[in-house]
């Protein structure tokens, strides 16, 4: 659909904005230059005033993707350490509820982020390899110290990074904005299974507690 004639059709904004919108619904392959051009509502020409290829747009948008949420959850946890929450458990909560709240609200990109790095040139593939990295890094140091400190029981800090982190990218995928559950409602479930996932010992207390007292009333 081209934009109105008002808006500013050459801005680099728009066309990213297109591109998005045509990636999302199209996928990388199947959008063409073309298609990018109509729906922002300028010529094929004017697009290569910003970017040489259509590959340049795919990396601009991937690695503008990864950068705001890598910079989002560092925050996120930056901000909980300066309010005292300093914990295993309360980092991972703060880096989750940034993971999911990105994944609800920014979900075009997110879903092009996930489904399209196997159309990324080698340079740009690393690129992205490289930020993703990162990314999990954050994660399975805040886990492997809560393992460390005995907050956590799991045995492979590794792969509960990953299966966290794969359990809140796959949001994008399906979650509708408007529905039974905000973006806030829903970290809150989160943070419950990734402190499932890496057996936040707080929790098999609480529960082995209350099944005690379940039998006793017994």
């Amino acid at each position: 659909m081209a934009r109105p004639k008002g808006q500013q059709r050459n801005s680099r904004d728009v066309l990213v904005a297109a591109a998005v919108e045509n990636f999302t619904a199209l996928g990388y392959h199947g959008t063409s230059m073309r298609d990018i051009a109509r729906t922002a509502g300028v010529t094929v020409a004017s697009i290569y005033h910003h970017f040489p290829s259509k590959q340049d747009i795919l990396q601009h948008v991937m690695l503008g993707t990864i950068t705001d949420v890598l910079a989002a959850t560092r925050t996120a946890v930056a901000e909980a350490v300066a309010e005292g929450r300093t914990g295993p458990t309360e980092r991972l909560e703060a880096v989750v509820d940034a993971w999911v709240v990105f994944h609800t609200t920014r979900q075009a990109e997110a879903l092009i982020g996930a489904s399209e790095i196997r159309s990324l040139d080698e340079a740009g593939r690393a690129a992205l390899v490289a930020h993703r990295d990162e990314q999990e890094a954050l994660f399975r140091e805040i886990i492997e110290d809560g393992v460390r400190d005995g907050a956590f029981a799991t045995g492979y800090p590794r792969e509960a990074a990953r299966a966290i982190i794969e359990m809140g990218s796959s949001i994008s995928s399906w979650y509708r904005l408007g529905g039974e559950l905000s973006p806030e409602e829903m970290s809150v479930r989160y943070r419950e299974l990734a402190r499932g996932t890496v057996v936040d010992t707080s929790l098999t207390a609480t529960g082995s507690s209350g099944a005690r007292a379940s039998r006793r009333r017994r």
